[in-house]
């Protein structure tokens, strides 16, 4: 079953409902449409599936009921800049259910869409678990991302002028361009400042956020892994940051653990950040995990 959803901003997004609901739904914000030809040719270069999304809800919907839809893919398309708040994210994630019929649920995001989910498990009683791929729920880049968001934001508007700038994501990703022969300080933002700025407003709103406080408080099962290289380290442009996602996971692995998490670090030479979003990484790591909670 796919619906169009009216979200609280008036805008409207499509959202699936497919599977076995034998042991419940479970939510996938990041499911974005399969892509073919030139397109997923380039995916593959940077080691990407392009039927990532469909591949998860198909591997899942055995089981459970997934509620899937491409949260990321509707606000690059309809940008809210200055009201992309955690509260806003959250009231979004919950209309999406109630439209669906869906009272609750497992919660799967990955990068950002994880920390939606950590924002969301302190705002709502209604998840039966969390899992997070690829942020870390203790100790988290906060500071380093808003530095990144902003400094991207920075650049796109200086960048909104010239020709081609802001009419689609990444203009230059037209070319099949080897990740190697990249030169990351060189890189021009292609993006509308709009696109990037909600992201730079989401962060801002955690600036002050604690997430070593809230855990006493979120009861339900919860994972977070990581591939074991999941290490992003950015250029002058992007303000020098360095965000070593696995490296935080692993630091605080006993705390997390200590307050109920399950903590994986995926092992492999290819897992860094984008390799353990991998639709063959993620569905064993999910199924198996779910299959000793449900």
């Amino acid at each position: 079953m796919k619906k169009k959803v009216t979200l609280p901003n008036g805008s409207m997004i499509e959202v699936g409902l497919v599977g076995n609901p034998k042991d419940g739904v479970v939510m996938l914000p990041g499911t974005k449409p399969a892509v073919y030809g030139e397109e997923a040719e380039m995916l593959r270069l940077w080691g990407v599936d392009p039927e990532l999304g469909e591949k998860l809800v198909q591997g899942l919907s055995d089981d459970f009921c997934v509620l899937y839809f491409d949260y990321e893919g509707h606000y690059m398309a309809q940008p809210e800049p200055d009201r992309f708040t955690p509260e806003h994210i959250t009231n979004d994630m919950l209309r999406i259910a109630d439209q669906m019929q869906v009272d609750r649920f497992w919660y799967y995001g990955y990068s950002w869409l994880a920390l939606a989910g950590l924002q969301l498990s302190i705002r709502t009683d209604r998840l039966n678990g969390l899992i997070m791929g690829g942020f870390p729920p203790y100790g988290g880049p906060y500071k380093e991302m808003l530095t990144v968001t902003t400094k991207t934001y920075e650049q796109a508007l200086s960048n909104q002028n010239k020709e081609g700038a802001g009419q689609e994501t990444g203009a230059q990703d037209k070319k099949l361009v080897e990740p190697e022969d990249i030169d990351w300080n060189e890189v021009e933002v292609s993006i509308h400042p709009d696109q990037c700025k909600q992201f730079m407003t989401m962060y801002q709103h955690l600036a002050d956020f604690d997430d070593r406080i809230i855990h006493p408080v979120l009861g339900m099962p919860k994972l977070a892994f990581a591939g074991e290289l999941d290490l992003i380290e950015y250029g002058e442009s992007f303000g020098n940051v360095r965000v070593d996602i696995a490296d935080r996971l692993k630091r605080h692995r006993h705390e997390l653990e200590a307050y109920g998490w399950d903590v994986e670090i995926v092992k492999g030479e290819r897992m860094d950040h984008t390799g353990a979003m991998q639709p063959a990484v993620v569905l064993p790591l999910l199924k198996r995990w779910l299959a000793k909670r449900t």
